[in-house]
């Protein structure tokens, strides 16, 4: 199929463009198999260049002779296209929607995508496992390199080469692999210098309703363990999930097999319930009404800043154990590609001064997400618009942004990076120009020669003109450890995302204000001091 038979109308005159704090502009909309273009006629000016695959739902209503069409993009902005004759405005609607809502992958805009200034090589190998063992083995020559799973042979979540400890053969390994939910054998994530502990991820255990056991997985785990330490497995599925999945399949690893772990089950949301949050809270967020108080009800509605809480609160037990506990750390869910790398990665920031900086930074999403098998093509098919049936859908990664941004404003000098950052990346795992954040996990990425036909985002934000635009002016490197405070009034509505398009910064102020006096925060203080997030951290679950 070729992509131009989807457009029904290549060419409008006359098309009105308004857009959230700008003015209204006319000028020639032209759609491409890629782009919605729309040029002014002062001086052939480019007023707007869309990729439609941002483009989340739109919204069609006729006045008149003309038709009017709402654009609602997965960056969260809203646009609208005021567009001569009843005919020209449906076949222009027609056409965005069978453009943005491609299936094939091999049909997506970075396939396409060719500047001058970059080449497809560049920034694809920059985070390998490789370079990570080398890394890792300046500190401890307790683990190795294991390809088990070359060719995607044991796991396809899983990349070909991973750090696992060395006791454990590959022979071994399969076995483990066969044990755990989609092969997802425990592999190492972090390693923290200053006690030796680890934090590894993996899937569940398959023990069924009949209490399977795995001698090599068990051995596995108990090789973890130092001499007279003990490790936690955080299970991230409430009691009551886990043995639900145990019923069917599934399961935990029990006390009396797994000697010196104990289990630790800290509930954190996922699928449908994110899914759902996040379009509550852009609802809120895009209430017109002048009524604050109804706008800060639908705020707290949504739950959203429950669901960072959760996340962040549960990372920092997890960084805990390692750093004050001197324990390690096997965190997993059902499958372990959601909420289980939304841990692993932010206690590692936690505890990792390395993880703060932009290139560290970039290291952790491509080690902890991307290889790691987060299913970004489903997981952000849709962002809060859509009018699709939730199938997979979830802003997973968007919390995990969102836990990062607050840590930014409760320690601004610890970060190299800044906010744009951090929304360039929410941005881009939406909809981009570049592969990186194409397909679910390494093995669709091999098949599709992503990595030969693509160019990589990093290469793009590391050049000294991009990469200065992200840099926090405030950054002093901290080689201590950061103990977010989680307290209600610590956390804060990400106003510079979530509010960005729609309110002007005097409206945000303000309702920044009143939100502050509806939930009831006390804001005794700007930030904590590091007396009280001490105190806050000296043994929140009760370890």
């Amino acid at each position: 199929m070729e992509l131009s038979e989807l457009i029904k109308t290549s060419k409008v005159d006359h098309v009105l463009l308004s857009r959230p704090f700008l003015q209204p502009v006319k000028g020639t909309l032209c759609i491409t198999s890629h782009h919605l273009l729309l040029s002014s006629r002062a001086g052939d000016k480019e007023e707007l260049w869309l990729l439609l695959r941002n483009i989340d739902a739109i919204e069609k209503r006729y006045t008149g002779s003309s038709g009017i069409i709402t654009i609602k993009c997965k960056d969260l902005c809203v646009m609208y296209l005021e567009i001569p004759g009843m005919e020209e405005c449906l076949n222009v609607a027609k056409s965005i929607e069978s453009l943005s809502s491609l299936e094939s992958v091999r049909h997506m805009y970075p396939f396409f995508y060719r500047p001058k200034d970059l080449n497809l090589q560049e920034g694809w190998d920059l985070f390998t496992p490789e370079e990570q063992f080398t890394k890792l083995s300046l500190h401890t020559d307790n683990w190795r390199l294991s390809y088990v799973n070359k060719e995607f042979a044991v796991c396809l979540s899983y990349p070909d080469a991973v750090i696992v400890h060395k006791s454990v053969n590959d022979a071994a390994l399969l076995t483990v692999a066969s044990f755990r939910q989609s092969g997802r054998f425990p592999v190492l994530s972090y390693y923290h210098k200053r006690t030796g502990m680890v934090i590894m991820r993996s899937s569940q255990p398959l023990t069924g309703a009949n209490g399977k056991r795995c001698k090599e997985d068990e051995h596995y785990l108990a090789a973890v363990l130092h001499p007279d330490r003990k490790g936690y497995i955080i299970d991230t599925r409430s009691t009551q999930a886990a043995h639900q999945a145990k019923v069917k399949g599934g399961g935990f690893e029990s006390k009396t097999n797994y000697h010196n772990w104990k289990r630790l089950h800290r509930s954190i949301e996922s699928g449908r319930i994110l899914q759902e949050s996040l379009i509550k809270l852009v609802e809120a967020c895009n209430d017109q009404s002048n009524s604050t108080d109804r706008w800060l009800s639908k705020l707290e509605a949504s739950k959203w800043l429950g669901h960072v809480k959760t996340v962040l609160t549960n990372a920092c037990m997890a960084a805990q154990c390692v750093d004050r506990e001197g324990a390690s750390v096997l965190i997993h869910d059902s499958e372990g590609r959601d909420s289980t790398l939304q841990l692993t990665s932010l206690a590692q920031i936690i505890l990792d001064p390395d993880s703060r900086t932009i290139t560290g930074f970039q290291a952790v999403i491509e080690r902890g997400w991307l290889q790691a098998g987060h299913p970004f093509q489903q997981r952000c098919a849709s962002s809060a618009y859509s009018h699709a049936k939730l199938k997979q859908e979830a802003p997973v990664f968007l919390i995990f942004l969102d836990c990062c941004w607050q840590m930014t404003i409760q320690f601004p000098c610890s970060f190299q990076f800044n906010e744009r950052f951090l929304i360039t990346l929410f941005e881009h795992a939406y909809a981009s120009c570049f592969g990186t954040f194409l397909c679910n996990n390494e093995k669709e990425r091999f098949t599709l020669n992503v990595k030969e036909q693509t160019i990589s985002i990093w290469s793009w934000m590391n050049r000294p003109c991009e990469r200065k635009q992200y840099i926090n002016p405030l950054y002093e490197r901290n080689n201590f450890a950061i103990w977010p405070s989680v307290a209600p009034q610590s956390l804060q509505l990400w106003q510079g995302l979530f509010l960005r398009w729609n309110r002007s910064p005097e409206h945000q102020n303000e309702a920044w204000e009143q939100i502050n006096h509806i939930m009831e925060y006390s804001r005794r203080k700007t930030h904590p001091t590091s007396t009280e997030l001490s105190a806050q951290w000296e043994d929140p679950a009760g370890l």
